[in-house]
């Protein structure tokens, strides 16, 4: 929601309102008929409170190998190509509604004791009650919600400011950070460059932080003029910094030029990350992807914790949570870029991130070498004759089908079922 675009990523911002009126008028100007969408049709039976839960389940699918697609690395942090876990909201309307997020253990099942049988549009009051811990089936329900009204969420949650979207990629050495060449980073910095992106993320993990300066400085060199290179610390992923340890990388990543320095300190650590904003120019520091609820994102703004704030969906929870802490953001005139994993559990992240008017959207594409389509490849035969998502100069395009703009084929999704398969009987998060 921000309006606090930044140029330097070049991102065109597309404003497209047309007024029902005006649109009725041009339609019967032009003898044009506007066919009624499934909740229209609804609504005029029995409305919007008619609209039950009838299930919500869990289930993994498993895709085969697509001809001419690239391979997926099934080794790459334990992820499984063409596998991905499925949430499903089943309705009265005999509509459903998917997310491919990714569920948790149980997460099902207490939802659906929640929720079943409950109005679908009734979302803020379950999240008041529990749905705050179950953002892919928060997600379902959207979808859902988004299908029967015939509109992308993005404009169900008031008009996408964005139809496409500056992203920037982030990429993750499968090996211990200090055997990563510094020229390896740069050479996929240049990748990026030459495929049309300008703004690529790595770790900074190495265990003399100076090593991690120089690549930046080397990904920025080989990136060219208008590059944007950030780095993220991941709070105490390896090691909490002191201040002074995170100050002295702070200045030494402004004077290489790097755009921001995500997460420097613990995450529970309002004050230390607004100290460093204070005294280090040059530098944004960003942070507020491990932050669940509005509460944090509140202390965050009024400490002045981070210049950018990123939420993450699967954390802070579910679209309409991370709506609302746009909105805080936008009342503090603080921008907002969510994080965001590869895979199909971007279609969430990416309709709220346009609603908002996000500064610019992550796409963790993680495997250094591929970039975000060769992940989407595996997953083309669950959509109707084309990919999930495409690009256009730099940017995502945001999609426009209704629900979280997915085109799927809800018949190749159950023939493509892991038979007998329930997500809430096996431990931990869906391999996306």
């Amino acid at each position: 929601m921000s309006s606090n675009a930044d140029p330097h990523f070049g991102e065109s911002r597309v404003h497209s309102v047309v007024s029902r009126r005006n649109l009725m008028a041009r339609a019967a100007a032009s003898g044009m008929v506007l066919a009624a969408t499934p909740f229209q049709a609804l609504a005029a039976d029995r409305g919007a409170a008619g609209v039950k839960i009838t299930a919500i389940e869990s289930f993994d699918i498993q895709l085969p190998k697509v001809q001419g697609a690239r391979t997926f690395l099934p080794a790459y942090r334990n992820m499984t190509a063409g596998r991905n876990n499925v949430v499903k909201v089943t309705t009265n309307a005999g509509i459903a509604g998917y997310s491919f997020l990714g569920s948790k253990r149980d997460e099902v099942a207490a939802a659906s004791a929640l929720m079943a049988g409950g109005n679908l549009f009734a979302v803020d009051g379950y999240i008041r009650r529990g749905l705050l811990d179950w953002p892919s089936v928060e997600e379902a329900v959207w979808d859902a919600i988004g299908r029967i009204a015939g509109q992308p969420l993005c404009r169900l949650f008031g008009g996408a400011r964005l139809e496409s979207m500056p992203v920037y990629f982030t990429y993750v050495w499968p090996v211990p950070e200090d055997e990563v060449p510094a020229k390896a980073q740069a050479d996929q910095a240049a990748q990026v460059r030459q495929a049309g992106f300008t703004a690529m993320k790595i770790q900074m993990m190495r265990s003399d932080y100076r090593r991690d300066v120089e690549a930046a400085a080397q990904m920025l060199a080989a990136g060219g003029p208008g590059f944007r290179v950030m780095v993220d610390r991941t709070a105490g992923a390896r090691g909490l910094w002191t201040f002074d340890q995170a100050a002295a990388a702070a200045r030494a990543l402004a004077a290489a030029g790097v755009y921001w320095l995500e997460e420097p300190l613990a995450r529970d650590d309002f004050e230390g990350p607004a100290r460093l904003r204070r005294e280090v120019q040059g530098i944004i520091i960003t942070g507020g992807e491990g932050w669940k609820g509005l509460v944090p994102f509140r202390k965050g703004l009024e400490a002045g914790t981070y210049g950018i704030m990123q939420p993450e969906m699967r954390t802070c929870a579910g679209p309409l949570t991370m709506l609302k802490i746009g909105a805080l953001c936008e009342a503090w005139d603080i921008p907002i870029a969510p994080h965001a994993a590869t895979g199909l559990a971007l279609a969430g992240r990416l309709q709220v991130s346009a609603a908002m008017g996000s500064l610019i959207q992550e796409i963790g594409v993680l495997q250094p070498g591929a970039f975000p389509w060769d992940v989407w490849d595996a997953y083309r035969p669950i959509f109707h004759g084309e990919p999930p998502f495409t690009f256009k100069g730099g940017s995502i395009v945001v999609p426009q089908y209704p629900g979280l703009g997915l085109n799927a084929d809800e018949k190749a999704l159950q023939k493509y079922r892991v038979p007998g398969f329930e997500r809430r009987n096996v431990p931990g998060i869906s391999k996306t």
